[in-house]
């Protein structure tokens, strides 16, 4: 059963997104680690995504699209790799391709 936590130890939660995401730097030659994961997420909510009670990965939102829409922001952006499977997913919750390089996708999702 999946189920959700708010995390507790950030560079626990830093360290399971850089394994699970270890494969989309190593391709595109991304110079992360741990340290600066902990850095860019510290600041959002963040929860742990459990499988039967293990933590099997992470979640990282600001809740961005309430704020965006609260603050008067009409349009949000992201980056995400080519290759990633949350592309799909970005582009059914409105996002749109903006621009793209060798490695990502520019995206954005107008709000007005």
């Amino acid at each position: 059963m999946i189920s959700y936590q708010q995390t507790k130890d950030l560079s626990a939660s830093a360290k399971i997104t850089f394994l699970n995401m270890r494969s989309y730097y190593e391709q595109y030659s991304v110079e992360w680690d741990c340290v600066k994961i902990e850095e860019q997420i510290r600041d959002l909510t963040n929860f742990d995504i459990l499988l039967n009670g293990e933590i099997v990965g992470a979640l990282a939102f600001a809740e961005c699209e309430r704020l965006a829409v609260e603050l008067g922001v009409n349009r949000l952006k992201l980056r995400v790799f080519k290759i990633s499977p949350a592309f799909r997913l970005y582009e059914r919750v409105g996002f749109v391709v903006d621009s793209s390089d060798d490695r990502f996708y520019n995206m954005s999702k107008k709000f007005f």
